[in-house]
């Protein structure tokens, strides 16, 4: 059963660990973040983060109740960089569409650290600010709160669902990666038009879109139609 977690005043170290340094959630998260880029998930694990820290694997246990908790803060964290980096202009489709890319890019630099928290819900504090304005942008510009939600909801499900399905092309070894990226012009550059005339017809198009993210397009794509969503509603008022 999981250690009660001790709050942060009482449980932070008054002496260094071997390593010279004190402990915080931040500096265990920063170091777990640093261990999925270096080893992968696989490689993260209370007694080799105790390790990489400098302290007993058990005092972990005072700052998260276990591995998953910890995968919840690692989720956040990339969340938070990607909030510091934000803006707000008054344009709402703009800076929704900049909060999305930002969300985007922080995961993709962490692709081992993406895939695995990409599909949670933390509940902590850079995911609710997140939450909050991105809400606050949709009910701020007239949509009614149905309407909101709902484009809330398309709009955070794709933006993680791309940073999932992007980061786990990225964090493939280099060698399948490239195969994968070779193939549209190795294969789908090849295919007859007699048998595939509309592969044929689009093969060139192919091969210079198909290995970048289809974030971006689809992005605008939803802000398109929440924007006309948008139109639809002013007008029946």
């Amino acid at each position: 059963m999981p250690k009660p977690v001790v709050p942060e005043p009482a449980r932070r170290r008054r002496r260094p660990t071997k390593n010279g340094v004190v402990l915080s959630e931040d500096l265990i998260v920063r170091t777990a973040l640093r261990m999925l880029r270096e080893h992968g998930s696989a490689g993260l694990t209370v007694r080799r983060l105790g390790i990489a820290l400098g302290a007993d694997p058990s005092t972990l246990y005072r700052y998260f109740a276990g591995i998953d908790d910890l995968t919840l803060a690692i989720g956040d964290m990339l969340i938070g960089r990607a909030m510091a980096g934000w803006r707000r202009t008054g344009d709402w489709r703009a800076d929704l569409r900049e909060l999305g890319l930002l969300i985007h890019a922080a995961y993709l630099e962490h692709p081992q650290a993406a895939v695995l928290t990409a599909s949670r819900i933390s509940g902590k504090s850079h995911e609710i600010a997140a939450d909050e304005a991105i809400l606050g942008l949709l009910r701020g510009a007239g949509f009614p709160d149905r309407e909101a939600v709902r484009v809330y909801h398309a709009f955070i499900d794709t933006t993680l669902a791309f940073a999932a399905l992007d980061a786990a092309s990225l964090a493939l070894p280099e060698e399948a990666r490239r195969a994968d990226e070779e193939i549209w012009q190795a294969t789908y550059a090849r295919l007859p038009a007699d048998t595939h005339p509309n592969i044929a017809a689009v093969a060139p198009l192919l091969i210079a879109d198909m290995n970048d993210s289809a974030y971006p397009a689809t992005l605008d794509m939803l802000l398109d139609s929440a924007a006309s969503r948008l139109d639809a509603v002013s007008v029946r008022s």
